[in-house]
């Protein structure tokens, strides 16, 4: 099955495997569409296309759940494969090597093609034409603060110097059809750009952009590096340039094949009212804050035009499945850049992405000699906390390779053998995401806090209890016979 080029492709790709039910009656964007998404999320359906909206022209339609985990028990991680160019088979460490992999590869260029052989380019609206209002911007939980024009869209900015463009995902919140407001929080991406804006005293030019090439929303959730463009790792990633079209305001470089771009400026003063949203924790906070406000000026949009939507919640929902696996992808980047030998890392879906667990082989004592496992795990902290990502994760699980920590009843039998009650951690105190509820209210305002790792390495190989399971409790020639039958 071959990468997706757009978001119609992924959906006609998942509706081959049998993973996306057509919604032919007509459902509300109000809260209908995201309650239906949710427990479509919540109970491993397939994904579920709103083809007739409440409230909106004929034609426009919202699209839940584009990379949540498959309705197909033998493959979970399916809309995730297909949204980064692997086949939908793929497991979740073959996921992460691909992620860790692409880092070190060349980026691909994206591929520069005109305004009339853009798909988004074939509706275009402009001035007071451009208004949220005639689109089906989802209302997602009941006590959120409005109406959420992104949750699974991507934020194009660039720097005042033209020296980066970003692509990132951070929610907005509809305030009336010309403007929005969102989340924009050091230390991640979109704040850089628009603080050397704000430095400047200058609004930030901006591209929001819904549905198109799948990879899109995947590489604008997960963190891959301070500096990096976006759209050259995504070429790397899907092995294809993405091809991008010339913004109609700004020199912005949208996807040629989107199905919405919304174009306009990001205010220097933090004057709207944002929040409050129900977070990836599983949770509904209450607070509300002030933050930048995007005026909208200009929406083009492909013909009968999809809005991709995330209903954010308990995992496990996109989040979970892209931010925090690309979470991982970058703790096992730095951890072997910081020369230690882990094989393997996961961000546990249901956790929230609260957790890390980090695997190393079992011959790490002759690759590191003279470490204890202590140090190790000090190491090991010192590589995750130091680095950017380090203040969205509580804590690191750090444990040997015989256990594949993206198989969750692998993951628990070993955290539940292997983790001391009270002994083997390694404290660290730094910053910490605000968003992180197992946190105290007096922490999370503070933005500082404990981070741990827990050293649950197993004794060294000779010193170490066999495993009482298949692969280890029976004899080769007994093991061979049983696999033998179950082969007929």
């Amino acid at each position: 099955m071959n990468h997706p080029a757009d978001l119609r492709e992924h959906i006609a790709a998942l509706r081959e495997l049998g993973d996306l039910e057509g919604i032919a009656v007509e459902t509300d964007w109000s809260l209908e569409a995201a309650a239906f998404t949710r427990y479509s999320t919540e109970n491993r359906l397939p994904a579920p296309l709103f083809e007739k909206v409440a409230g909106v022209e004929d034609g426009f339609r919202i699209m839940g759940a584009p990379a949540a985990l498959s309705s197909d028990p033998a493959r979970p991680f399916a809309r995730v494969a297909l949204s980064i160019g692997l086949p939908p088979a793929a497991t979740g460490r073959e996921i992460i090597d691909h992620l860790v992999a692409t880092r070190h590869l060349p980026g691909v260029p994206p591929k520069s093609v005109s305004s009339a052989e853009a798909e988004v380019k074939q509706n275009v609206l402009l001035g007071e034409a451009a208004d949220l209002g005639r689109f089906p911007v989802p209302l997602v939980h009941a006590q959120d603060g409005g109406r959420y024009a992104n949750t699974y869209g991507v934020i194009l900015a660039q720097t005042p110097d033209g020296s980066w463009t970003n692509w990132s995902i951070a929610r907005i919140m509809m305030i009336d059809g010309k403007h929005m407001t969102g989340l924009v929080l050091h230390p991640q991406h979109i704040a850089q750009v628009w603080q050397q804006w704000a430095d400047l005293g200058e609004p930030m030019p901006y591209a929001l952009v819904q549905g198109g090439d799948p990879a899109i929303p995947f590489v604008g959730g997960i963190p891959i590096g301070d500096g990096v463009n976006e759209a050259d790792y995504i070429g790397a990633l899907t092995g294809m340039p993405l091809k991008v079209v010339k913004a109609e305001l700004s020199d912005l470089m949208v996807p040629a094949s989107a199905e919405i771009v919304i174009e306009g400026h990001l205010s220097v003063e933090r004057h709207g009212v944002e929040g409050p949203f129900g977070e990836f924790a599983g949770y509904m906070p209450t607070e509300t804050s002030l933050q930048p406000v995007y005026s909208v000026e200009a929406i083009t949009y492909r013909n009968d035009p999809i809005w991709p939507l995330v209903a954010e919640g308990k995992p496990a929902d996109e989040f979970h499945t892209v931010t925090g696996v690309g979470m991982a992808a970058e703790a096992l980047d730095i951890i072997r850049a910081a020369g230690l030998p882990a094989t393997s890392a996961w961000v546990p879906l249901s956790t929230a992405s609260h957790w890390l667990a980090v695997t190393v082989p079992a011959d790490w004592r002759e690759t590191l000699p003279g470490v204890t496992p202590e140090e190790l795990a000090r190491r090991v902290g010192e590589a995750v906390y130091t680095a950017r990502l380090g203040a969205a994760i509580p804590q690191v699980f750090l444990l040997d390779d015989d256990i594949d920590p993206s198989d969750e009843s692998d993951l628990l039998w070993a955290l539940g053998t292997r983790v001391h009650p009270v002994d083997r951690k390694v404290v660290f105190e730094g910053p910490i995401l605000s968003l992180l509820t197992c946190y105290t209210p007096e922490e999370r305002h503070a933005g500082r806090a404990t981070r741990v790792v827990h050293e649950a390495l197993l004794p060294a190989p000779g010193e170490r209890d066999a495993r009482s399971d298949f692969a280890e409790a029976y004899p080769a020639e007994v093991r061979a016979r049983v696999l033998a039958h179950h082969r007929v």
